[in-house]
């Protein structure tokens, strides 16, 4: 999600890309994840812009939208992942590759 936001591709253009890279394919859980984000994209947005306080989808880190992209389509499309291991892997990944501010 982050790479396509960052390269302005569209994401099936992005699964087709990394899918036949041989040296870093993705793997089936990643192609999973970014089929289910596309597919219910404007729902998850929705709930993301209405419970991020002070925050628009547009001045947001892109790392910290993808993240909340990821873990809001766990939560609510994917049972086979519990909430709280979805939000618990959402902040370790903040913690690691965003703001001092993004885990929260």
């Amino acid at each position: 999600m982050f790479e396509a936001g960052q390269r302005r591709l569209d994401t099936e253009q992005i699964v087709t890309m990394r899918s036949n890279d041989p040296d870093y394919p993705m793997k089936a859980y990643a192609v999973e994840i970014v089929e289910g984000i596309t597919s219910h994209r404007e729902e998850i947005d929705e709930i993301i812009a209405t419970y991020a306080e002070g925050w628009t989808l547009e001045r947001m880190p892109a790392v910290d939208l993808a993240l909340l992209q990821i873990g809001t389509w766990e939560i609510i499309f994917n049972d086979e992942v519990p909430d709280k291991a979805a939000i618990d892997e959402a902040v370790s990944l903040a913690r690691q590759f965003s703001t001092d501010d993004s885990p929260g």
